[in-house]
Protein backbone atom coordinates (compact mmCIF):
# COMPACT_ATOMS: atom_id res chain seq x y z
CA UNK A 1 0.00 0.00 0.00
CA UNK A 2 1.28 3.46 -0.90
CA UNK A 3 1.54 5.91 2.00
CA UNK A 4 -1.25 8.47 1.54
CA UNK A 5 1.09 11.44 2.03
CA UNK A 6 4.77 11.94 2.71
CA UNK A 7 5.01 15.28 4.54
CA UNK A 8 2.43 14.78 7.29
CA UNK A 9 1.58 11.79 9.42
CA UNK A 10 -1.56 10.03 8.20
CA UNK A 11 -3.92 9.35 11.10
CA UNK A 12 -4.95 5.80 11.90
CA UNK A 13 -8.49 5.30 10.64
CA UNK A 14 -9.45 3.58 13.90
CA UNK A 15 -8.63 6.79 15.79
CA UNK A 16 -10.87 9.01 13.65
CA UNK A 17 -14.40 10.21 14.54
CA UNK A 18 -17.12 7.74 13.63
CA UNK A 19 -18.61 9.78 10.76
CA UNK A 20 -15.21 9.99 9.06
CA UNK A 21 -14.54 6.28 9.56
CA UNK A 22 -17.94 5.57 7.99
CA UNK A 23 -17.21 7.81 4.99
CA UNK A 24 -13.83 6.16 4.44
CA UNK A 25 -15.47 2.71 4.69
CA UNK A 26 -18.11 3.73 2.10
CA UNK A 27 -15.46 5.01 -0.30
CA UNK A 28 -13.37 1.88 0.20
CA UNK A 29 -16.34 -0.35 -0.54
CA UNK A 30 -17.26 1.62 -3.65
CA UNK A 31 -13.73 1.78 -5.09
CA UNK A 32 -12.48 -1.61 -3.91
CA UNK A 33 -9.55 0.14 -2.19
CA UNK A 34 -9.16 3.22 0.01
CA UNK A 35 -8.29 6.25 -2.13
CA UNK A 36 -5.42 7.98 -0.33
CA UNK A 37 -7.15 11.37 -0.37
CA UNK A 38 -9.53 10.17 2.36
CA UNK A 39 -7.06 9.16 5.08
CA UNK A 40 -4.82 12.10 4.10
CA UNK A 41 -7.54 14.72 4.49
CA UNK A 42 -8.59 13.08 7.75
CA UNK A 43 -5.47 14.75 9.20
CA UNK A 44 -7.91 17.50 10.28
CA UNK A 45 -11.41 16.07 10.73
CA UNK A 46 -13.21 19.43 10.55
CA UNK A 47 -11.48 20.18 7.24
CA UNK A 48 -12.23 16.66 5.97
CA UNK A 49 -15.94 17.21 6.53
CA UNK A 50 -16.02 20.61 4.82
CA UNK A 51 -13.82 19.45 1.94
CA UNK A 52 -15.91 16.39 1.12
CA UNK A 53 -19.25 18.12 1.72
CA UNK A 54 -18.27 20.68 -0.91
CA UNK A 55 -16.95 17.95 -3.21
CA UNK A 56 -20.27 16.11 -2.93
CA UNK A 57 -22.20 19.29 -3.74
CA UNK A 58 -20.04 19.89 -6.80
CA UNK A 59 -20.69 16.45 -8.28
CA UNK A 60 -24.30 16.00 -7.13
CA UNK A 61 -25.82 19.47 -7.63
CA UNK A 62 -24.42 20.34 -11.03
CA UNK A 63 -25.50 21.16 -14.53
CA UNK A 64 -22.37 19.49 -15.92
CA UNK A 65 -21.88 15.90 -16.99
CA UNK A 66 -19.62 13.87 -14.71
CA UNK A 67 -17.12 13.36 -17.55
CA UNK A 68 -16.92 17.16 -17.95
CA UNK A 69 -16.21 17.59 -14.23
CA UNK A 70 -13.40 15.05 -14.40
CA UNK A 71 -12.01 16.67 -17.58
CA UNK A 72 -11.84 19.98 -15.73
CA UNK A 73 -10.10 18.37 -12.77
CA UNK A 74 -7.43 16.67 -14.85
CA UNK A 75 -6.75 19.78 -16.92
CA UNK A 76 -6.41 22.00 -13.84
CA UNK A 77 -4.33 19.37 -12.05
CA UNK A 78 -2.00 19.08 -15.03
CA UNK A 79 -1.48 22.85 -15.07
CA UNK A 80 -0.77 22.73 -11.33
CA UNK A 81 1.54 19.68 -11.56
CA UNK A 82 -0.57 17.78 -9.02
CA UNK A 83 0.43 14.14 -9.34
CA UNK A 84 -2.31 12.79 -7.08
CA UNK A 85 -5.19 14.47 -8.89
CA UNK A 86 -3.84 13.86 -12.39
CA UNK A 87 -3.56 10.13 -11.69
CA UNK A 88 -6.70 9.63 -9.57
CA UNK A 89 -9.00 11.81 -11.67
CA UNK A 90 -7.33 10.64 -14.86
CA UNK A 91 -8.75 7.22 -14.02
CA UNK A 92 -12.18 8.80 -13.61
CA UNK A 93 -11.90 10.61 -16.96
CA UNK A 94 -11.10 7.29 -18.60
CA UNK A 95 -14.13 5.69 -16.92
CA UNK A 96 -16.73 8.46 -17.35
CA UNK A 97 -15.63 9.60 -20.83
CA UNK A 98 -15.10 5.98 -21.90
CA UNK A 99 -11.82 7.05 -23.49
CA UNK A 100 -8.51 5.46 -22.45
CA UNK A 101 -6.38 8.27 -23.98
CA UNK A 102 -8.19 11.48 -23.09
CA UNK A 103 -6.86 11.90 -19.53
CA UNK A 104 -3.25 11.75 -20.67
CA UNK A 105 -3.95 14.33 -23.36
CA UNK A 106 -5.65 16.66 -20.89
CA UNK A 107 -2.95 16.34 -18.25
CA UNK A 108 -0.19 17.36 -20.61
CA UNK A 109 -1.84 19.90 -22.91
CA UNK A 110 -5.60 20.12 -23.33
CA UNK A 111 -5.14 22.09 -26.57
CA UNK A 112 -3.75 18.97 -28.25
CA UNK A 113 -6.54 16.70 -26.98
CA UNK A 114 -9.29 15.29 -29.16
CA UNK A 115 -12.09 17.59 -27.99
CA UNK A 116 -15.27 19.18 -29.24
CA UNK A 117 -15.21 22.97 -29.63
CA UNK A 118 -17.45 23.22 -26.57
CA UNK A 119 -15.07 21.24 -24.38
CA UNK A 120 -12.04 23.10 -25.73
CA UNK A 121 -13.68 26.40 -24.72
CA UNK A 122 -14.47 24.96 -21.27
CA UNK A 123 -10.89 23.87 -20.71
CA UNK A 124 -9.45 27.12 -22.10
CA UNK A 125 -11.57 28.92 -19.49
CA UNK A 126 -10.38 26.51 -16.78
CA UNK A 127 -6.79 27.26 -17.72
CA UNK A 128 -7.40 31.01 -17.52
CA UNK A 129 -9.06 30.75 -14.09
CA UNK A 130 -6.17 28.56 -12.87
CA UNK A 131 -3.16 30.32 -14.36
CA UNK A 132 -4.32 33.93 -14.68
CA UNK A 133 -7.42 34.50 -12.56
CA UNK A 134 -6.94 38.27 -12.71
CA UNK A 135 -7.43 38.08 -16.47
CA UNK A 136 -10.95 36.65 -16.24
CA UNK A 137 -13.22 39.33 -17.65
CA UNK A 138 -16.61 39.67 -19.31
CA UNK A 139 -15.16 38.50 -22.63
CA UNK A 140 -13.82 35.29 -21.08
CA UNK A 141 -17.20 34.47 -19.55
CA UNK A 142 -18.98 35.43 -22.77
CA UNK A 143 -16.73 33.10 -24.79
CA UNK A 144 -17.86 30.22 -22.62
CA UNK A 145 -21.51 31.20 -23.11
CA UNK A 146 -20.98 31.44 -26.87
CA UNK A 147 -19.66 27.87 -26.75
CA UNK A 148 -23.09 26.82 -25.44
CA UNK A 149 -22.73 27.05 -21.66
CA UNK A 150 -25.57 28.46 -19.57
CA UNK A 151 -25.02 30.84 -16.66
CA UNK A 152 -25.41 27.91 -14.26
CA UNK A 153 -22.88 25.85 -16.19
CA UNK A 154 -20.36 28.72 -16.16
CA UNK A 155 -20.86 28.92 -12.39
CA UNK A 156 -20.39 25.15 -12.05
CA UNK A 157 -17.26 25.13 -14.23
CA UNK A 158 -15.81 27.94 -12.12
CA UNK A 159 -16.70 26.15 -8.87
CA UNK A 160 -15.01 22.90 -9.94
CA UNK A 161 -11.91 24.72 -11.17
CA UNK A 162 -11.65 26.78 -7.99
CA UNK A 163 -12.13 23.80 -5.70
CA UNK A 164 -9.49 21.74 -7.47
CA UNK A 165 -6.99 24.58 -7.41
CA UNK A 166 -7.35 24.37 -3.62
CA UNK A 167 -7.20 20.58 -3.65
CA UNK A 168 -4.11 20.55 -5.89
CA UNK A 169 -2.25 22.86 -3.57
CA UNK A 170 -3.10 20.78 -0.49
CA UNK A 171 -2.11 17.54 -2.26
CA UNK A 172 1.16 19.04 -3.46
CA UNK A 173 2.17 20.45 -0.07
CA UNK A 174 1.26 17.15 1.64
CA UNK A 175 3.01 15.19 -1.15
CA UNK A 176 -0.12 13.07 -1.47
CA UNK A 177 0.55 9.86 -3.37
CA UNK A 178 -1.81 8.22 -5.85
CA UNK A 179 -2.88 4.66 -5.12
CA UNK A 180 -1.35 2.12 -7.49
CA UNK A 181 -4.85 1.06 -8.53
CA UNK A 182 -5.55 4.44 -10.14
CA UNK A 183 -2.79 4.01 -12.71
CA UNK A 184 -4.54 1.12 -14.43
CA UNK A 185 -8.24 1.92 -14.00
CA UNK A 186 -10.11 2.57 -17.22
CA UNK A 187 -7.21 1.84 -19.56
CA UNK A 188 -9.27 -0.51 -21.69
CA UNK A 189 -11.95 1.11 -23.90
CA UNK A 190 -15.42 0.54 -22.43
CA UNK A 191 -18.21 -0.73 -24.60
Amino acid sequence: MTEPMRRFETPDVEDLPEDIRERIAEETEQAGFTPNVFPAFAYKPSHFRAFFDYHDALVEDTSLERAEIEMLIVTVSGINDCLYCVVAHGALVRIYAKDPKLADQLATNHRSADLSDRHRAMLDFAELVTAEPGQVDDAAVQALKEAGFTDEQVWDVTSVVSYYNLSNRMASVADMRPNDEFYTLGREPRE
